[in-house]
């Protein structure tokens, strides 16, 4: 699976899914601090799921209906890096298929994924139709 992961990834977790053959873009590894409107054009054109720990894309993604490609909110606060990794990782194993074109929540005790929210309104900035 492709994955953009955010800058506020735990880099554990970005090693561990790519031991498991995944491959991630990360970005503090490209280009730290840039806007989030520039990280999500930039998941829609490596059609890569965006990998996240801030909310703030749920209302750029929502609200104000920016197309990507999937996304993955990562809500693991209290958990060490390691404990993070295991449970981000055993969540794209389990339902990897299912995050695509929708919005998925991780949570310690469930995987809750939002169905069909990103619809393609034709082609352009925004849509990776």
């Amino acid at each position: 699976m492709k994955l953009l992961a955010d800058e506020n990834v735990d880099k554990s977790i970005v090693e561990r899914l790519r031991d498991d053959g995944h491959t991630v873009l990360y970005v503090l590894e490209m280009e730290p601090s840039i806007p989030d409107d520039e990280v999500i054009r930039r998941a829609n054109q490596e059609f890569a799921l965006l990998l996240t720990a801030d909310k703030d894309f749920g209302e750029l993604v929502f609200r104000q209906g920016r197309i990507v490609h999937g996304v993955i909110l990562i809500r693991l606060a209290g958990l060490s890096p390691q404990r993070k990794a295991e449970v981000v990782a055993t969540a794209i194993q389990e339902h990897g298929d299912e995050m695509v074109q929708n919005f998925t929540v991780i949570t310690p005790g469930a995987v809750r994924i939002r169905r069909q929210c990103f619809q393609p309104k034709g082609k352009g900035e925004g849509s990776y139709a």
